[in-house]
């Protein structure tokens, strides 16, 4: 990895720790309480490496089999952690069971069942992933199946069931994603859930007002991907 590569990437990954701290100030919150996850979907492996040189922990990836190459070739990383942040097909897994440390979309029964069976060691830690405008083509789960689907769920081994994410209706306008993340953080507490995954390179600040504890961001970290997106 060139210097001059790296050094740019320090200065974006500097200026969205100042961003992430503005709005954390600004919303009468400890900075320490939202924590980054770097989406490294379709970059390279050096990439990852030097932002784990820089300091980063975590890592999102969005395709099981993209996450358990990659989990293997830097196996030797200390302290990262990987977080698996797209749908995962049963067959797939076997491998977000064996390489991520928490799951940011889960959705379904029978896969949570699928990676009940296949985790070993500490429980994986589990966001339900809410439909929260019920957009007919995005998954998720409706609010009104929330509470069945954490009382289901309860009852399977080595999960951990830590919070909520959603990801909004697509939109420019940051502002237009407030009424969903205040949604979800308010199902949260009711059902006494700590943890709020919501918020990207676009409207994480919002989601920092509303409550978020991560973070996911890609393009603003990473820039541009060079990798061909394929369905993994």
């Amino acid at each position: 990895m060139s210097s001059s590569k790296q050094q740019a990437f320090a200065e974006r990954m500097a200026q969205l720790q100042t961003s992430i701290h503005q709005a954390c100030i600004g919303s009468n919150r400890a900075p320490s309480s939202v924590k980054l996850l770097a989406v490294s979907k379709l970059h390279p492996v050096d990439s990852i490496q030097m932002a784990w040189e820089l300091g980063l922990r975590n890592f999102g990836e969005n395709y099981a089999q993209e996450l358990r190459d990659k989990a293997a070739t830097l196996i030797g990383l200390d302290g990262l952690q990987w977080h698996a942040i797209g749908p995962v097909q049963k067959k797939n897994a076997k491998y977000v069971a064996q390489s991520a440390w928490a799951f940011h979309a889960l959705d379904n029964f029978g896969l949570a069942e699928k990676l009940s069976q296949q985790r070993q060691g500490e429980p994986l830690r589990c966001f339900v992933q809410l439909n929260i405008a019920n957009e007919p083509k995005k998954n998720g789960i409706s609010p009104a199946q929330l509470p069945a689907f954490l009382h289901a769920v309860s009852a399977l081994r080595g999960l951990h069931i830590c919070g909520l994410s959603c990801l909004p209706p697509a939109s420019e306008v940051p502002e237009k994603s407030r009424p969903y993340f205040k949604a979800l953080a308010t199902l949260a507490h009711r059902h006494q859930l700590a943890e709020l995954s919501m918020g990207t390179t676009q409207d994480f600040h919002v989601a920092i007002e509303e409550g978020a504890t991560w973070v996911r961001v890609g393009t603003a970290l990473f820039g541009e991907r060079t990798l061909h997106e394929t369905l993994l």
